[in-house]
């Protein structure tokens, strides 16, 4: 066992484990050690205690056995703070990530003020065929690009996706939601031309309409919008 995951197995908590387990049920139970949330700072705390290769080791050490591996992974990318070696980590990351935990996870200090350097693979991202790469493309521009730094392409790319998978298609409609509540002129249009497919579509709009940052009004005319099943 190394060194890395003798740590995370410190702070192991089965019980915990069988929770986690049901809300990402796309990996085996068996694939879980049972790591509370709040234990993951702790542990990556602990990790920098080790030598540099012992890290570098564990972040090279791909596919990783177990879901807190991964999750842990992501915490000590999202920790760094030079764009072109976190840019590298996280490439090398993208493939194996297997569930929407892990991927969510994912928002590195080095990517905060280097938009203008992120921007280029945000398109490349969303157009990979992995699921996960693709969440995580989307994840991005809304955690980056809805703000400031907002462009119509994010969401030309977004619009563009079809998948049968339901975590792709579920962070298309919560990207489209966070969208409609802070670039509601551009967003609607998305929605007003059914450019959507339709259960992305009524999805976004669902999800839109519980945020408070939309107004009554835009609500009730969000509902108008949703299409009707056949």
């Amino acid at each position: 066992m190394s060194k890395i995951l003798d740590i995370i197995y410190r702070h192991q908590d089965e019980k915990y484990g069988d929770f986690i387990a049901k809300l990402v049920p796309n990996v085996p139970r068996e694939q879980f050690i049972g790591v509370r949330s709040p234990e993951y700072k702790r542990i990556v705390k602990e990790i920098h205690n080790e030598a540099e290769d012992e890290i570098e080791g564990f972040m090279k050490a791909l596919p990783h056995q177990y879901f807190e591996e991964n999750a842990v992974q992501s915490a000590l990318i999202c920790e760094m703070k030079d764009f072109d070696k976190c840019l590298i980590k996280l490439e090398a990351f993208l493939p194996y990530i297997n569930n929407w935990a892990v991927s969510d996870g994912l928002k590195p200090k080095a990517f905060e003020k280097n938009h203008e350097r992120l921007a280029p693979k945000i398109k490349e991202w969303i157009e990979n065929p992995a699921p996960y790469t693709k969440r995580v493309g989307m994840l991005f521009v809304m955690k980056f690009f809805l703000d400031k730094d907002f462009n119509k392409e994010y969401l030309d790319y977004a619009a563009a996706v079809r998948s049968d998978e339901y975590y792709v298609n579920m962070m298309t409609a919560w990207l489209f939601a966070e969208a409609l509540a802070k670039q509601w002129d551009t967003a609607v249009r998305y929605i007003e031309e059914k450019r959507l497919p339709e259960w992305t579509h009524n999805k976004a709009i669902q999800k839109a309409r519980e945020s408070y940052r939309i107004t009554d009004e835009q609500k009730e005319y969000l509902k108008s919008l949703k299409i009707s099943s056949k």
